[in-house]
């Protein structure tokens, strides 16, 4: 899903989206920080009060029952939902006072389908890059580093109906970097992949953030995916966050012997359980038919 500035905006950021404001300098600030940020609909309040500070370079977790307010924490983040109170701040940038600069600095991969079936790897890439406003004498440079990057090379030219489930994600995953931007957001990153396809997409996502300094904020609830790549993780329960520490940290506060999921279920009241309800399993296979 490509997050473009707005269209008054768009002439300005050309050129411009690969040198952030200095002001706003990544090594000194934190790439994600949210005050106590609030997001209600009628009666119903979706994230509470929630507070977080990930700094730059960090793969962190945000882990939840569905319902949680995990996907509403991100919608906010990308600017796509206002919040309802609260602030935050997205590489140095205000969400609701500078939405586009948190545009021009941030990726997203949602569970829904960004890559379009008609056209080739090199094509959706070459599009993406359009998007964010890439100089048209850097596209094509942009592209070849995406499909290298990404282990892409071989199928550019294929057809993405024909790719596998993995392949979809990490061109998906591609297309979100195009601009180099400083934080990326991933709901689900690894739904429906089979284990060989989900340590593929893992070992691009560490070398996202080795090589690029790139910060990730990812939802899952797959506990071995959490316990691998995350340095810091949070648990969202009922809208607020109920705990955060690193993986190692929280099994620590559990039980000697405490493992990842005795960790959600210790914090999240055992509604791992019971916490999906049906539009959530709508998509989840929706994703995981879409992904083979």
């Amino acid at each position: 899903m490509a997050i473009s500035p707005d269209h008054n905006a768009k002439q300005e950021a050309i050129g411009r989206i690969d040198a952030p404001d200095s002001k706003n300098s990544p090594s000194a600030l934190p790439a994600i920080e949210t005050l106590s940020l609030t997001r209600r609909f009628g009666a119903l309040t979706a994230v509470n009060e929630l507070s977080l500070f990930v700094p730059p370079g960090c793969i962190f977790g945000l882990l939840g029952p569905n319902g949680a307010g995990k996907t509403t924490t991100i919608k906010m983040l990308t600017t796509i939902l206002p919040p309802s109170a609260g602030t935050a701040r997205v590489a140095g940038f205000d969400i609701v006072r500078d939405t586009v600069g948190v545009r021009r600095n941030i990726g997203y991969v949602s569970q829904m389908i960004s890559a379009d079936g008609a056209l080739t790897g090199y094509e959706n890439l070459l599009l993406f890059a359009r998007l964010y406003g890439i100089e048209r004498q850097l596209r094509r440079e942009r592209v070849a580093e995406a499909l290298r990057f990404m282990g892409l090379e071989d199928a550019a030219k294929t057809l993405v109906r024909n790719y596998s489930g993995g392949m979809i994600r990490r061109l998906e995953i591609a297309q979100s970097m195009m601009h180099h931007p400083r934080v990326l957001f991933l709901d689900e990153p690894t739904v429906g992949l089979d284990p060989v396809a989900r340590h593929a997409v893992w070992e691009h996502l560490r070398g996202l953030r080795n090589n690029f300094g790139t910060t990730i904020l990812m939802t899952t609830h797959d506990m071995e995916e959490a316990d691998e790549l995350c340095e810091t993780i949070a648990i969202m329960h009922l809208s607020q966050a109920v705990a955060v520490g690193s993986p190692s940290a929280l099994k620590g506060q559990v039980g000697p012997e405490a493992d990842l999921d005795d960790v959600f279920v210790h914090f999240a009241g055992g509604s791992i359980e019971y916490g999906e309800g049906y539009a959530d399993t709508v998509r989840a296979r929706r994703t995981a038919r879409r992904l083979g």
